[in-house]
């Protein structure tokens, strides 16, 4: 690094901290954001002098479902074993919110001292990042339909995701989910260093396909793949007759992992991590032990206590998601631990200001259980909706469930844990923006 740049990243870094600092003592949020926006304009190339200062290497976690919890445990790993490591654990996934990590984490020259950095991503920005950010690994977790008014098909992202890692260093570890068609075909077709996680596990195959559902073509050649078996969504067994397409070799046998908090999905999270620590030499027994210990991320089947009450919170921000989450409380209202749901639903920009999504996802199930399901947030009407129509399949003698809707989010937390005993556990769905307001409610205290 010339003295020029040494010059202008110790300014950068100056009014980064200093905004950092105003913003925090004002009380405005975690001032995530808008210390990378605003010291940017110090330096063009800032985020590549910071991510070049990282000693051990950039982590780049993408896709669709379950980069918080996976970023969380994998940093938890490394951790472990005595490593300093910068994470963007707030979520803030764009660009900015990057820099704003990595400038957390330098001194006031500029020097940054973790040794690793774990950057969750948002799938839209990985080309841009990828021109001025060498990564040691990308680790990515699913391609799933979210927020399509902004992103569009999954095809297209994965297209663009090629284009961009192409040119990397063929050291750069890929680690992929092989269940993932589309992501399975990625590798295929990369030079660079590829491993595959994925679920050996045929007890767990759904029952049917979801309506939930993207990749079911073959990506190489767009016939219809044969199944032996879906895990989740389009995740699975599968293969192609038509140009013998299949499914990558894993690099992990899953039966011999435990996994992380509840639900299938979880399962997938702890093998990323997993298999990601491995390829940094970490030893297994040492993985292991982190994932028995492993506490969950705010909102991701976090667990609180409130009033006595127990509480756990599942965000759910599109139909794979929300699919994931009714089969993971109806596998605890199957047991007779919890007989009331809070599902919330908002449309602000952090959750996709196009909320029919609600209609792929299979309520039906949920409904079906019976048991008490309390509606609120911006689009409460649509969530209540969207339940009735799953009321209407019921045969009326099969119909168990009370529907309340509650358009006060505070009323229908209160009305939730009314109804919830000390023996259950209230299970709450919101969206993202909704997960940040009931927590709020809960604790008494903001995240952002």
């Amino acid at each position: 690094m010339n003295i020029v740049d040494r010059v202008r990243l110790g300014l950068a870094v100056g009014v980064a901290k200093t905004i950092t600092a105003l913003v925090r003592f004002v009380g405005l949020g975690a001032a995530s954001v808008l210390p990378g926006a605003i010291s940017r304009r110090f330096h063009p190339r800032l985020l590549s002098l910071l991510c070049e200062q990282v000693k051990q290497g950039v982590i780049l976690v993408v896709g669709t479902n379950g980069k918080t919890t996976t970023s969380l445990l994998l940093r938890t790993i490394l951790e472990d074993q005595n490593y300093k490591v910068a994470h963007n654990e707030t979520g803030a996934n764009l660009i900015n919110g990057l820099v704003t990590t990595l400038l957390n984490n330098t001194n006031l020259i500029g020097t940054l001292s973790a040794d690793y950095a774990i950057l969750e991503v948002d799938e839209n920005i990985v080309p841009l990042l990828l021109k001025d950010c060498q990564p040691k690994v990308i680790l990515a977790l699913n391609l799933f339909r979210d927020q399509l008014d902004r992103y569009g098909e999954v095809d297209t992202i994965s297209q663009r995701w090629q284009k961009a890692i192409a040119p990397l260093s063929p050291n750069t570890i890929i680690v992929l989910d092989a269940d993932d068609p589309t992501l399975s075909y990625l590798g295929q077709q990369l030079t660079q260093n590829v491993r595959y996680f994925g679920l050996s596990e045929p007890n767990l195959y759904l029952e049917e396909i979801p309506h939930a559902v993207d990749s079911i073509y073959c990506p190489s050649c767009g016939y219809p793949l044969t199944y032996e078996g879906v895990y989740l969504s389009h995740l699975g067994d599968y293969s192609c007759e038509k140009c013998g397409f299949e499914k990558s070799k894993l690099d992990v046998n899953s039966q011999d992992w435990p996994q992380i908090l509840i639900g299938v999905y979880n399962k997938y999270n702890t093998l990323a991590a997993g298999l990601v620590a491995q390829e940094l030499n970490i030893e297994t027994t040492a993985i292991l032990k982190t994932v028995k210990a492993f506490k969950a991320a705010f909102g991701r089947a976090e667990e609180l206590t409130i009033n006595g009450k127990h509480v756990r919170i599942l965000l759910s921000k599109n139909p794979v998601g929300m699919n994931e989450t009714i089969r993971a409380v109806n596998d605890i209202k199957k047991m007779g631990k919890s007989s009331t749901t809070l599902l919330i639903l908002n449309d602000r920009i952090p959750d996709g200001t196009d909320v029919s999504w609600i209609w792929d996802v299979d309520t039906e199930p949920l409904v079906k259980l019976g048991g008490n399901l309390v509606v609120s947030g911006d689009r409460t009407y649509d969530m209540a909706l969207r339940l009735k129509y799953s009321q209407e399949t019921l045969p009326q003698e099969n119909n168990r469930v009370k529907l309340i809707v509650r358009e006060n989010l505070k009323e229908a937390v209160q009305t939730a844990l009314t109804l919830t005993t000390s023996e259950e556990t209230l299970h709450i769905v919101p969206t993202y923006s909704a997960m940040l307001e009931v927590r709020g409610i809960l604790t008494g205290r903001q995240i952002l």
